[in-house]
C-alpha cells in the first residue's frame, strides 16, 4: 500500500498508543517512545515492522507513541493508520483477507 498523506490512529491514555503515519523516502522509518521500552521495546518495534509489512506498506515514516498496549491494539492501530493514510472507507476493506 502507498501512504498518500498523514494520517493518526490511537490516543494517549494508558493501555493505548498513539500511531502517525506519513508518506516516506522508499523505506520504513520508525520512531518509538514507550512507557515499557526497556521491557517491551523489542516486541513492540518487531509487532509494528511486522503489521507494515503484511500490509505491504515498504515506504512510511511512522511515529509511535505507546502506553503500555497490547500486541493487538498496536496491530489495531497501525493499521487503522495505514488504511487512513489510503482514504480507504469501510465499503473497501479487505474484510476476511488482509486483516488478521
Amino acid at each position: 500500500m502507498e501512504i498518500n498523506h498523514i494520517a493518526v490512529a490511537g490516543t494517549l491514555e494508558s493501555s493505548d498508543a498513539m500511531v502517525t503515519i506519513e508518506p516516506g523516502y522508499g523505506n520504513i522509518e520508525l520512531e518509538l517512545s514507550s512507557s515499557v521500552m526497556n521491557q517491551y521495546g523489542r516486541q513492540i518495534k518487531e509487532t509494528i515492522l511486522q503489521t507494515l509489512s503484511r500490509l505491504n506498506v515498504h515506504s512510511a515514516k511512522v511515529t509511535v507513541v505507546d502506553k503500555g498496549a497490547l500486541d493487538c491494539t498496536l496491530k489495531a492501530r497501525v493499521e487503522c493508520a495505514v488504511y487512513r493514510s489510503c482514504d480507504m472507507s469501510n465499503e473497501n476493506l479487505p474484510w476476511g483477507g488482509i486483516i488478521q
